[in-house]
């Protein structure tokens, strides 16, 4: 498989203007191609909405589109632009399976009670935050699935990508009727009770798993030059507390690209980990396929120069090609100090950085 040098970031709708106008969305653009930079992930689902008039929101919702953004399609204009300087343009389905952050649920809950994601006690599904939807209910799976080939079959995309959140389900959840009834048909007994019980974890993961495949093949039934992304969490922690079993995923081939979020706030808990990563889960075969999400920004957080530039000339070291950096205004802080070190490396033809 040929290396795909991946210089992609995220653009999110939390704590950025870059969405407001299309004239932002050019500057955003233009500002990435002078860095570096050759493929952008935009948000287009988080908080129940999507970023684009979509046909499956407004039948299953009522509403077509985020209201802030009413008027316009911000996935159209960021393909428009993007395509004027040739980048390539990865949808983002930021909220996956999570329905709400803080709202009991939200408006997908209120409109749909049933898909809601329970625990071993019966409660609303929530972790750190977020509450969750069924993502092992077939009617849940088709309702995101449909979302993601409506963005395929209508937009001039390069991918689509789920990430920690899709495809993904606290591993608290699963005790919802219709699934211990699954369960129950298939070992005569219910789920056990301790959510971490090994066999009931890799159950639900199998389930996901499948779902991904499905994904996989219903978009490339659709258009086999759309890659498939997934920025999941670190396995083995994603496996044991959201279902993500990636190397499995790897293994049967339903990722073209993979970012495991590899969110360190220094380089050697970042090294320990991508060591960890090539030696135990990645082979000749699939290391091409990683491209590492590194943090560049998060509240008042932002990596250093010094610290950027060791990230990607470890990176390379290892045989990994690209890196994802979430998220955008990481680069603009501080005089858009961080992307004058990229910029720099460009300049100079050091291969670490085109």
């Amino acid at each position: 498989m040929k290396k795909m040098e991946i210089r992609g970031v995220w653009l999110t709708t939390t704590d950025s203007k870059v969405f407001h106008s299309q004239q932002r969305i050019a500057e955003a653009m233009n500002f990435l191609a002078e860095t570096g930079f050759n493929v952008v992930f935009p948000v287009v689902w988080n908080k129940a909405a999507t970023l684009y008039p979509s046909q499956i929101l407004r039948q299953t919702l009522g509403i077509e589109i985020d209201p802030f953004y009413l008027g316009r399609d911000p996935l159209a204009e960021v393909v428009t632009e993007a395509r004027r300087l040739g980048l390539k343009v990865i949808p983002w389905f930021e909220y996956g399976f999570a329905s709400s952050y803080n709202l009991n649920g939200g408006p997908l809950l209120t409109k749909k009670p049933e898909w809601a994601g329970r625990d071993s006690q019966g409660h609303l599904l929530k972790k750190n935050g977020f509450e969750w939807l069924n993502a092992l209910d077939p009617e849940v799976q088709n309702f995101l699935l449909s979302l993601i080939l409506e963005v395929v079959k209508n937009y001039d995309i390069d991918g689509i990508q789920g990430d920690d959140r899709l495809p993904a389900l606290p591993s608290e959840g699963g005790y919802e009727p219709g699934t211990v009834e699954r369960y129950r048909q298939q070992f005569g007994k219910n789920p056990p009770k301790n959510p971490k019980d090994r066999q009931w974890l890799q159950w639900r993961a199998d389930i996901l798993t499948e779902f991904l495949a499905r994904l996989y093949g219903e978009v490339k039934v659709v258009n086999p030059n759309v890659l498939v992304s997934m920025a999941p969490n670190i396995y083995d922690w994603a496996f044991k507390e959201y279902l993500q079993d990636s190397p499995a995923w790897l293994k049967q081939g339903l990722v073209d690209i993979i970012h495991p979020l590899i969110y360190r706030r220094d380089f050697m808990s970042y090294k320990g980990i991508i060591d960890r990563l090539i030696n135990e889960q990645f082979t000749d075969v699939t290391l091409p396929k990683l491209a590492p999400g590194i943090l560049m920004k998060l509240g008042s957080y932002r990596m250093s120069p010094e610290y950027l530039l060791q990230v990607i000339e470890y990176n390379r070291t290892c045989g990994i090609t690209g890196e994802v950096f979430f998220f955008y205004e990481g680069l603009r802080e501080d005089n858009n100090a961080l992307a004058k070190v990229l910029r720099k490396i460009l300049e100079s033809g050091d291969s670490l950085w085109f």
